[in-house]
């Protein structure tokens, strides 16, 4: 299989509460006919993308909570998707809330083959936000109230003659992320993300959202020689403006797409997995210059 194939990033504008899931998929599938008509073997959906944003609400009622959650995927809302790729012969990422057989909650994300089959799950690690009702946010931001930790780790998977991660929204800002990505060999690394412009405990901040996001992203992919596929879902959600700005960024850290809206949108790029090695066997030769031993630091417990 070749290393070199087009990777898409399909951004969604806003979902309402009450919007149901046929309608994200069928807005999902309309950018998966777009990716197949470029070229695209890969098209790259955002985090929690069958839904609106819940967690900015706070619920009490089990039941009420459990509405957002998938599970089983595919799933009779989600089954199209999966069709629709077996037909067009082209592989996705979707992110989603999951609900285990156990009643686990998780931040999930998949990659799914061009023969409909899933080939990788990732589980959020870096829960962002807070758990308890803090009613003087003009939203809120409660997944550490309504997901578990990840318990996957960082896998990578082989898939498309190369190696895939993934990572989810807030991981993206940890460094961490990106190393043990990279020290696991990923050579293309696909997030979806829901980021409010307006960030209630540093308002100040708010005007960096956009810098941030980016700057997370391409010093990942530079400091790791990685590929990364960035995807929003954006615009104003109930209430809550969230930003776009999808990217596409080169192992050299360079943006080579960007979203120009904060709606549904497509951004496509030639992907070449061999470019990853302009960076490890150069400045970022893991074996010959990382020095491990000093590092201890990063893996100490919390505080």
């Amino acid at each position: 299989m070749s290393r070199q194939f087009i990777v898409a990033g399909a951004q969604l504008g806003p979902i309402a509460r009450d919007e149901p899931r046929a309608s994200a998929v069928g807005r999902m599938c309309a950018l998966m006919r777009q990716a197949k008509n470029r070229g695209a073997a890969l098209v790259v959906f955002p985090e929690l993308a069958l839904t609106t944003f819940f967690p900015r609400w706070y619920m009490t009622d089990a039941a009420e909570i459990d509405r957002w959650f998938e599970s089983q995927m595919p799933n009779a809302d989600t089954a199209p998707l999966f069709d629709l790729a077996r037909e067009l012969r082209i592989g996705f990422h979707l992110g989603y809330a999951e609900r285990t057989p156990e009643g686990q909650h998780f931040n999930t994300a998949i990659i799914v083959s061009d023969t409909g089959q899933i080939v990788g799950k990732y589980r959020k690690i870096h829960l962002p936000g807070h758990s308890q009702d803090e009613p003087w946010r003009p939203f809120q931001h409660l997944e550490k109230r309504y997901f578990e930790k990840g318990d996957l780790g960082f896998p990578v998977f082989d898939h498309r003659g190369g190696k895939l991660g993934m990572c989810i929204c807030n991981d993206r800002r940890w460094p961490e992320t990106w190393r043990v990505l990279g020290l696991g060999g990923a050579e293309l690394v696909m997030l979806g993300y829901n980021t409010p412009l307006h960030y209630p405990p540093a308002p100040e901040h708010d005007h960096l959202q956009y810098f941030h996001n980016e700057l997370s992203i391409q010093a990942g992919c530079y400091q790791n020689g990685l590929w990364a596929v960035a995807v929003a879902k954006a615009g104003m959600e109930e209430g809550s403006e969230l930003i776009g700005g999808s990217v596409i960024v080169a192992p050299t850290g360079e943006v080579v797409a960007r979203a120009a809206t904060n709606g549904d949108e497509l951004i496509t790029a030639a992907v070449d997995l061999d470019r990853c090695q302009e960076i490890r066997r150069n400045i970022f030769n893991f074996a010959l210059h990382r020095e491990p031993q000093d590092y201890a630091p990063i893996t100490a417990p919390k505080g």
